[in-house]
């Protein structure tokens, strides 16, 4: 075992080798773009328009080309649009690249406000080739400082039609990596005004490991309203929250519903699916996704929206999966038309009738059709409804499914669900919450609160076996997790099974143990009004009255805090009432570090750059206003001394005792020329010297933002003015920002080599 193990890694060192070093797709040398199989399948199935089919198989076979998408949240979008529309793009015009020409980026047509772009080149050419190498360094730098996201064209769509505003409650049921999640997040913080929205988003994966890339991607955006967790999202436990001084249930304003599938929509990319393409995966992955949707539709509050998607073009993990959904909700779900939502996007209605065929080629048109030795395998579930009216009622032509030759993209399925009533068998009225200023929970009617998970709503009985045996997978690739398998309690119920039996759609089944998988995570541990730490901290930076200590926590129960994190007020409640339900990966903002070289000057923790907007607005001392030409001398130079700063921030930086500062610069209106967005930045003010203690990603990011160049070149880093002499050397000043830097280094190579953020330790 040991040597075939040995050789195995080898010819995997070896495969990532050829693929680095040769065209698209050539590392694949057994990887041929057909499958006759599929062609088949869907030529069959007649998604594609008439006429059509050619150009959607040779599109299927093209790389795909990169999209990017400009943080909508962030103040700073707007000046990274104007530094990517005058600059990078211009310098990419007209390059021609191994004979193929280089066409300028153009935004795409259905996304808001010209925040994500779309290119003729693959990823694969952005890295490697030396005349993009500038473009690529923005890209890799900016998507570091959370700035930008590379995102797939189609992946921007559901969060898009979830119509989020910043009081949603919103559950990612199947996060990882994350991209959605960051734009769920950003939609969140649309007023960079308010630092802590009402709303949160919770999101999940069953990987324990994928759950760390997910951190990865949530944390480039410094939000104090987003938490990790880590459960099969099949059965992901009822939270409880605390309502006006009573026990209530956590139902969700937003869940999407983004399963696992069987991928075939990203052949473009994951080029590895055309030799392992059979229509097996769909009818193993029906059930699982039916399972994930249902117990989606549970968790929604009442006049909520869920959206449902995957990245397959299979009506039976598409179109089957809904209208089994509606069938069981009888009425409580209704499928909305998300088209007007995303005006300028081509889209194919959803279909009304399909028929399935197994891997040897033999199809069924309906249930009655599939002898009794598949029908462990396929599933009543997997056919259209029989009832040509209650068909109709379904409106399955609301469904959009993106074909990847309309508009040079990947294939893609969507689908709005709104919920009218609760569901047949649930015990619990959830109601969507409409005013604003009220509690994290919508309010509820009926039946008593259920007191443990174990008496939340489940799948009803008739649809509990469906698909058994699966498991959930990380992500989009289809990736089934074996691990997903629970066991029932043995105190569960027999009367409870007996009644689902008898009512087919109106009793809950048993429930399921949560397992956990993973590593052990540290505590979260809130800190009171009361506590020492706040003494110094108080005084030293001044913090206004209304600063919210409740919402700080920190990692260990025992010892000196090394780092003080802060939370929204609806996420300390998540987390105080649940801490025995469910596993929190990661949640919360860092806005404090411990410096033991501050004690001797009044104050041990300094600030940390990840929270200072978050903290900022509650700081109301050590604060030096400063100006463009300031922030260029501090991010430029190693350790500049107080007289290298304008005179009017060497007055106020002279003032200020020695400790942890912020630099705050206001955008000049009367100047257009300068970044009109805000910038703070943290630092320290030293003896005889200030500097800035900011991540080096982040730092060329503010220095491209007021006009200087930064280049990385082999021998080192160039960072030249408009008037193109030398500004200086980068370097990251104190130790805490080079470990940061390396740590980013890192994650980019991961995430460029399709791997995972996870290590030994879990990450903080």
């Amino acid at each position: 075992m040991g040597k075939r193990s040995r050789q195995r890694q080898k010819n995997q060192n070896t495969k990532g080798d050829d693929r680095d070093n040769a065209g698209w797709g050539k590392g694949y040398a057994d990887i041929v773009k057909e499958n006759k199989l599929f062609e088949h399948y869907y030529q069959e199935l007649g998604l594609v328009p008439a006429g059509e089919f050619e150009q959607f198989m040779d599109a299927m076979r093209e790389p795909l080309p990169a999209t990017i998408r400009i943080t909508g949240y962030k103040s700073h979008a707007k000046e990274i649009l104007h530094c990517l529309k005058d600059k990078y793009f211009k310098d990419i015009q007209e390059v021609e690249i191994d004979g193929q020409k280089i066409e300028a980026p153009q935004p795409l047509s259905w996304y808001p406000d010209e925040q994500a772009w779309h290119t003729n080149m693959s990823r694969k050419i952005i890295r490697k080739s030396p005349l993009l190498e500038k473009f690529h360094q923005f890209l890799v730098s900016e998507t570091e400082s959370g700035n930008i996201s590379r995102q797939e064209a189609v992946s921007m769509i559901p969060p898009l039609l979830l119509k989020i505003e910043s009081h949603h409650k919103i559950l990612d049921m199947c996060a990882a990596p994350g991209s959605k999640t960051a734009q769920l997040i950003e939609m969140l913080h649309s007023d960079m005004d308010v630092p802590f929205p009402e709303g949160f988003v919770i999101a999940n994966d069953v990987d324990n490991k994928r759950c760390y890339l997910l951190v990865h991607q949530a944390k480039r955006l410094n939000s104090p309203c987003i938490m990790v967790v880590n459960h099969d999202a099949s059965c992901i436990p009822t939270l409880r929250i605390d309502l006006g001084g009573k026990k209530d249930t956590l139902f969700y304003d937003r869940i999407l519903c983004d399963v696992p599938c069987s991928g075939d929509g990203t052949l473009r990319k994951n080029i590895d699916v055309w030799k392992k393409w059979t229509t097996s995966n769909s009818l193993h992955l029906h059930g699982l996704q039916l399972r994930i949707a249902v117990r989606g539709v549970e968790q929604l509050a009442v006049g909520g929206r869920m959206v449902y998607s995957t990245c397959s073009l299979n009506p039976i993990e598409d179109e089957a999966v809904i209208a089994a959904l509606l069938e069981k909700s009888e009425g409580a779900l209704e499928l909305a038309d998300g088209s007007a939502d995303l005006p300028g996007l081509k889209w194919m209605p959803g279909v009304a009738a399909w028929k399935l065929m197994t891997k040897e080629g033999q199809w069924f048109s309906d249930w009655s059709e599939v002898p009794s030795n598949r029908r462990t395998q396929i599933r009543p579930t997997m056919f259209p409804p029989t009832d040509p009216e209650k068909l109709a009622d379904m409106h399955l032509e609301r469904c959009m499914r993106i074909l990847p030759h309309h508009q040079n993209t990947g294939g893609f399925f969507v689908a709005v669900l709104v919920k009218k009533a609760p569901m047949p068998w649930n015990k619990r009225y959830p109601k969507l919450r409409k005013d604003v200023s009220s509690g994290s929970a919508a309010q509820t009617e009926g039946s008593p609160a259920a007191s443990t998970p174990a008496d939340a709503p489940r799948l009803p009985e008739s649809a509990a076996g469906e698909g058994e045996g699966e498991g959930e997978g990380g992500g989009q690739e289809g990736n089934v997790d074996k691990e997903a398998e629970e066991e029932a309690p043995k105190g569960a119920s027999s009367a409870q099974e007996t009644t689902a039996k008898q009512d087919g759609v109106c009793g809950p089944p048993a429930s399921k143990k949560m397992k956990l998988f993973g590593y052990k995570e540290d505590p979260f541990v809130f800190l009171t009004e009361e506590d020492p730490v706040f003494t110094t901290i108080q005084s030293f930076y001044d913090l206004s009255p209304n600063f919210p200590k409740l919402n700080v926590l920190t990692r260990t129960h025992d010892g000196k805090k090394r780092h003080l994190y802060m939370v929204s007020k609806e996420l300390r409640n998540v987390l105080l009432n649940n801490s025995e339900r469910m596993k929190v990966i990661n949640t919360g903002v860092k806005v404090w570090s411990r410096n033991s070289d501050g004690e001797e000057f009044g104050c041990p923790f300094r600030l940390a750059q990840e929270g200072i907007y978050t903290l900022q607005p509650y700081i109301r001392s050590r604060i030096v206003r400063v100006s463009v030409e300031d922030i260029k001398v501090l991010l430029t130079q190693e350790n500049p001394y107080l007289s290298k700063l304008e005179d009017d921030a060497h007055a106020q930086a002279k003032k200020l005792v020695m400790g942890s500062i912020v630099l705050k610069y206001n955008p000049n209106t009367n100047n257009p020329e300068q970044p009109q967005c805000p910038i703070q930045l943290c630092g320290w003010r030293g003896k005889t010297s200030i500097r800035a203690f900011v991540p080096r990603n982040e730092r060329f990011h503010y220095l491209r933002l007021l006009g200087v160049e930064v280049f990385k070149e082999k021998q080192g880093v160039v960072q030249k003015g408009k008037d193109g002499e030398m500004e200086g050397k980068e370097e990251v000043e104190d130790e805490a920002g080079k470990k940061d830097a390396e740590k980013e280094d890192e994650a980019e190579l991961d995430l460029e080599n399709g791997g995972e953020i996870g290590s030994s330790e879990p990450m903080k």
